[in-house]
């Protein structure tokens, strides 16, 4: 579905995807005629009750830069969902189905974060499914740009160290045994976008990004991703789980160039 609905982050450590200063009420979905166009292409025909009740999106109301957005989608209640798969859009972008990630069983109750590039004044809406139906809420966003903003390495550069990847652990003081965790894994990669120009020759850049992504501990999926061009670059993604004592985070990622990038990641650093 997401190949037909699709027509800086500096590496080091950092504490966590900073979301608004505003309150989240300032900013609910507004309506728009985008939507009523775009919509049987990325629901079909399901019907979608709303989710306000379900989980809680919160996303600024100005974004300071147009193309690191934060984005965080939180479960209201653990006795809720579970929810299985969600739909990130974004309503102006041009290629508005951000991403569909499906999630495993540790990763309820859901808490799950990342960046997206926003083209214009626009609905972040996400439609969650579970067993009961669908459901979708979201947020009002103003920034503009964000799909053509200039990368922030040049291209020999943003390509050299594509495909490394960092985890940061967010309770690495904690004991070992099961319990619920809450880790970050950032993936060096310039996600281009096809809208951005090469500062030197003025020259569109080709677009170049992440489709796929499967993060697991051992072999048990946390969550997967398809992925598009609203991703930002250097995509970052900070979720909780319920650790089941796996000692890595295993990590696969596709782009579109048909890269590869497999890393086997420690949740506990080395003694």
């Amino acid at each position: 579905m997401m190949r037909q609905v699709l027509a800086g982050m500096s590496f080091l450590l950092i504490a966590g995807l900073a979301v608004a200063e505003e309150p989240v009420s300032d900013n609910p979905l507004v309506e728009g005629a985008t939507w009523a166009t775009i919509k049987d292409a990325i629901a079909g025909e399901v019907p979608l009750s709303d989710g306000s009740a379900l989980l809680t999106v919160t996303a600024p109301y100005r974004a300071n830069d147009a193309a690191t957005v934060p984005v965080v989608i939180e479960q209201r209640e653990a006795g809720t969902g579970p929810i299985q798969a969600i739909k990130l859009v974004i309503d102006e972008n041009p290629a508005p189905l951000a991403a569909e990630i499906r999630f495993g069983p540790s990763m309820m109750p859901l808490k799950f974060e990342t960046r997206v590039r926003v083209n214009q004044y626009s609905n972040i809406r996400v439609i969650a499914d579970t067993p009961d139906g669908s459901y979708m809420t979201g947020r009002f966003v103003k920034a503009s740009g964000g799909c053509s903003a200039p990368a922030t390495k040049d291209p020999s550069a943003a390509l050299a160290g594509m495909g490394e990847m960092r985890l940061r652990l967010f309770d690495s003081t904690a004991p070992a045994q099961s319990g619920r965790r809450e880790a970050q894994i950032m993936i060096r990669h310039p996600n281009y976008s096809g809208l951005q120009r090469d500062q030197i020759t003025q020259l569109f850049i080709g677009a170049h990004f992440i489709t796929e992504l499967e993060v697991r501990q051992g072999k048990d999926l946390l969550f997967a991703l398809e992925g598009g061009i609203s991703i930002s670059e250097n995509p970052v993604f900070r979720f909780s789980y319920l650790d089941d004592g796996s000692p890595d985070f295993v990590v696969h990622a596709v782009d579109t160039e048909g890269n590869v990038f497999d890393r086997v990641l420690p949740k506990r650093p080395p003694a």
